[in-house]
């Protein structure tokens, strides 16, 4: 008698940069249960891009509502799909709530930071460690062994209508909204855009419609600059950085994309966030404790270099 694929459940509610820096995870998991039922468990914002990438038989939706009868609904989820293991990448008090409400039982193989999880994953400085590393480590008792770069070939779009020249680089000035002390200050990207179009490489801003005042001070330095606030998509952000020459972005979810899909990208980092998590083969991170203590002149530089990673 044939064994019966294993029914197995991944927890990632992140955001949206979050989302790409566990892809090498995702990947490996899907490798090691290529003949398994994989399910995963995210935000409804990102379960589009999760069902594009093919990595997963289901795509299920939690929107982080504090509700009991949210809390409930999922209850009632985990229960009747009956999963035999469970891996929750997002690790926090939320999803360990999660393998609780599976009381009284039974429960399947967990690996997370809940207490009482059959493959418990809690050590002191946890949130401290490299993201990838923080995966290598969790799934390492499975074999699962994340590769070190993630393969995002599936996301991909025509970029013709924007109009780019073959040289353009892209510029990620803006950030979460609740997070403004990541912004490295516009001015420098201002500098940066005009360092790039001096060597007739067209520099073109990323962003959401908040972020278009970032890139109007970046036009007026640099009039070359293209505005692109608000008008890509998240696979046409990918078929921009697929292209692009290279990449200048805050800790924030576009750069953390723009450098998953191999552009070569620095990303600028104070100490308003961990500079610790980026992924991708050409990534390099610019840290200073302050923002005030970072020139364009040292983020161009290490764009050069980032360039000179895997190959020019």
């Amino acid at each position: 008698m044939s064994k019966r694929p294993l029914r197995i459940l991944v927890i990632k509610l992140g955001a949206f940069g979050d989302f790409f820096l566990a892809q090498t995870a995702f990947a490996a998991i899907r490798r090691h249960h290529a003949g398994d039922r994989l399910t995963l468990l995210t935000l409804p914002s990102l379960a589009p891009l999760a069902r594009m990438s093919g990595l997963f038989d289901e795509v299920l939706e939690d929107p982080r509502d504090r509700s009991l009868s949210a809390y409930l609904a999922i209850r009632r989820t985990l229960r009747a799909h009956r999963f035999d293991r469970v891996y929750d990448l997002q690790a926090q008090t939320r999803t360990d709530l999660y393998h609780r409400l599976l009381f009284p039982g039974p429960w399947p193989e967990w690996s997370g930071t809940a207490r009482g999880a059959s493959h418990p994953d809690r050590y002191e400085g946890r949130r401290k460690v490299p993201v990838r590393d923080r995966y290598i480590r969790q799934l390492a008792p499975f074999g699962i062994v994340p590769d070190e770069t993630p393969d995002l070939s599936w996301l991909d779009a025509d970029i013709a209508k924007f109009g780019l020249p073959e040289r353009f680089a892209l510029l990620v000035p803006g950030s979460s909204p609740g997070r403004p002390d990541k912004r490295w200050p516009a001015r420098r990207y201002a500098e940066v855009a005009a360092a790039l179009a001096d060597r007739g490489i067209v520099p073109a801003v990323i962003g959401t419609g908040i972020e278009r005042d970032l890139a109007r001070v970046i036009a007026e330095t640099c009039p070359q600059a293209v505005d692109l606030t608000d008008r890509t998509s998240v696979p046409e952000l990918g078929g921009l950085a697929r292209r692009a020459w290279g990449a200048v972005g805050n800790d924030t979810g576009p750069t953390h994309l723009i450098a998953a899909v191999g552009c070569p990208t620095v990303v600028v980092f104070s100490d308003a966030s961990n500079p610790i998590h980026s992924t991708g083969p050409r990534v390099l991170i610019h840290h200073r404790p302050d923002f005030n203590d970072i020139d364009s002149a040292g983020v161009v530089e290490a764009l050069d270099r980032a360039r000179t990673l895997g190959g020019s």
